[in-house]
């Protein structure tokens, strides 16, 4: 999953909310949809100011505290 929003370099913060990856990228067009959905995400919205949500599921807490830990 990492891969499909375009590695570490490219995120700022990881956070969640209840289902949610909530990410601050720095090049938010590098995530790619396709590559996410097949990862398991459920969904993709892109906000603005670099800005996307990943929709997981119940999963979302310890895949956010994953992707904490990979980027730091």
């Amino acid at each position: 999953m990492l891969d499909a929003i375009g590695g570490r370099d490219n995120v700022i913060s990881v956070e969640y909310c209840m289902t949610r990856l909530r990410l601050h990228l720095r090049e938010a067009a590098a995530a790619d949809e396709a590559k996410l959905r097949a990862a398991g995400a459920a969904g993709v919205l892109h906000w603005a100011d670099g800005e996307v949500h990943v929709i997981i599921g119940p999963l979302a807490r310890s895949l956010a505290r994953e992707m904490e830990t990979l980027v730091k």
